[in-house]
């Protein structure tokens, strides 16, 4: 957290947008880190922050802290990543993959029930939509408020509500019934 004597980001997106750099990198690269893999958010930091060099000029002077403003834009290259991947799986179903010939008969048990989990989980996530996965990420794993993600996306309160209500719904049924966010809830802070 900044003190009052520090200078808003407003300001240094303007004068010293390394210090902007600085002050926010590691939070959007975790963000990035944890959508896409450590390797992609490297290049995507990058592409986030060129963004926001470019668009400085359009950040409103009344919000103090950039990283809402910043999310919006990494969520937004996730979403072009996603796209560009979709395309590039089309192009790679009309070559067959070669089987996985590996031996992995040494695996625990407990391995194979956090990769089943795993499974059900990442496939959960990838039926939510665009905008319900993104909300939920948003406030389960960077734990912005309600109010942060609005921002950060451009869209109503109450938006981010139903979208987060929606997600949760969608990853509950696919763990048949339980709520896997029980405590992340906890820390959650809703504004």
């Amino acid at each position: 957290m900044r003190s009052d004597s520090e200078p808003d980001d407003a300001a240094l997106l303007r004068e010293d947008f390394a210090a902007v750099f600085d002050r926010h990198a590691p939070y959007i690269h975790r963000y990035l880190a944890r959508r896409l893999g450590d390797q992609t958010a490297d290049d995507l930091v990058a592409e986030t922050f060129l963004t926001a060099f470019r668009r400085r000029d359009s950040f409103r002077t009344d919000q103090r802290d950039a990283r809402p403003w910043l999310y919006g834009i990494a969520t937004h290259l996730v979403a072009q990543h996603r796209r560009d991947e979709v395309r590039r799986l089309r192009l790679h179903r009309v070559v067959p993959a070669e089987p996985d010939s590996s031996c992995h008969a040494d695996r625990v048990a407990a391995d194979v029930t956090a990769s089943a989990l795993r499974d059900v989980l990442t496939s959960a996530l990838s039926d939510l939509a665009d905008g319900d996965r993104d909300v939920l990420l948003l406030v389960v794993q960077e734990e912005l408020t309600y109010e942060q993600v609005a921002a950060a996306l451009d869209i109503p309160v109450g938006t981010v509500r139903s979208r987060l209500h929606r997600a949760r719904s969608v990853l509950r049924a696919a763990l048949g019934g339980s709520n896997p966010l029980n405590s992340a809830e906890e820390g959650v802070r809703h504004g």
